[in-house]
């Protein structure tokens, strides 16, 4: 007598085959679906380029820059905010920002978490040539030798936001600078309130006039031979071109309703920076005059080491201006 497993061998081994093709089956489909949400939880990788090049009619030259692109930037159709980046002096140059500061690894970091949102950050360089003898501080020289400061506003801001996915808007650009590049980031935001959403400044190069005075006449042909006027000594330093940098005049002549609400500008220095004092009085003329701003001292000097700690804060101001979360 046949068992049931002897009358239907057939019928088995489908079943089983069926089976395996089954398990199979799921398998790859398992496996597909495992592939498919790594990809999306896998944040898209944002980029660093060097040696981009904007032509300024105003200078007749080309004007380097580098740029750090968002994750996504070239995954999708949206526009974004732009952030400039004003390098120091001596030898600062653009790369200063990702190979000495680390901003890229930091912006990823703050932006995959939802910390700030995505941006646009670009670094011009503001060095008068490769041997940058004379300082630039990216303002006009006094003889109009080089007008960067006409050059940045007429030729470079138009370059990069035709060239690149940037809001065309000054409610969508900021400015995070650093010493000379710092003093530079407030300058025009005071002078064009209407340009920037607002500024970070980490140890803005502004000197007392007694600091001007007292440079060697090396010291200051190198810092100022170009914004001031070259060969300089004296009271002679202490000019026009001079006194339009200085917090009094620049107060002044700026609309203060435009810096009423929210604290649009930002400071950060060491309590050891040799440019305390100059920044410490720019603080107390701006806010005998009204104009909110944050004032913020903390240990340190003038270097990398302390810029790099408070890079993330002044990163957390530009994210507030940039998307009104000062309740703006």
């Amino acid at each position: 007598m046949n068992t049931g497993r002897n009358l239907a061998p057939g019928i088995f081994s489908v079943v089983h085959m069926e089976g395996l093709g089954i398990k199979r089956f799921m398998l790859m489909a398992l496996v597909g679906l495992s592939l498919a949400i790594g990809s999306l939880s896998t944040p898209l990788h944002a980029e660093v380029r060097f040696n981009n090049a904007a032509r300024s009619d105003t200078l007749g030259e080309l004007v380097r820059y580098a740029i750090y692109l968002p994750p996504g930037y070239d995954a999708d159709d949206r526009s974004y905010p732009v952030l400039y980046l004003l390098h120091g002096g001596g030898s600062g140059q653009p790369s200063d920002w990702f190979t000495l500061a680390g901003l890229d690894k930091m912006l990823d970091r703050l932006i995959e978490d939802g910390t700030i949102r995505p941006l646009i950050a670009i670094a011009p360089d503001g060095r008068r040539d490769e041997t940058n003898e004379v300082a630039t501080y990216f303002l006009n020289d006094q003889d109009d030798t080089m007008l960067w400061e006409d050059m940045f506003f007429e030729d470079f801001i138009p370059a990069v936001e035709t060239r690149h996915k940037a809001i065309a808007s000054g409610d969508a650009r900021a400015i995070l600078g650093i010493s000379m590049g710092a003093l530079a980031g407030v300058v025009y935001q005071l002078r064009a309130p209407d340009a920037f959403a607002g500024v970070a400044a980490l140890s803005s190069a502004f000197r007392t006039e007694d600091q001007v005075l007292g440079l060697s006449p090396a010291a200051y042909r190198s810092r100022y031979a170009g914004v001031l006027g070259a060969e300089l000594e004296g009271k002679a330093r202490l000019n026009e071109a001079g006194d339009a940098i200085q917090g009094e005049t620049l107060v002044a002549q700026t609309d203060a309703a435009r810096f009423s609400r929210v604290p649009r500008l930002y400071f950060d220095i060491g309590a050891d920076d040799p440019f305390f004092e100059g920044t410490a009085d720019l603080h107390v003329t701006l806010r005998k005059a009204g104009i909110r701003h944050r004032f913020r001292v903390s240990e340190g000097g003038h270097d990398w080491r302390f810029w790099r700690s408070s890079l993330e804060q002044a990163l957390l101001h530009i994210d507030a201006v940039l998307t009104r979360g000062y309740g703006e």
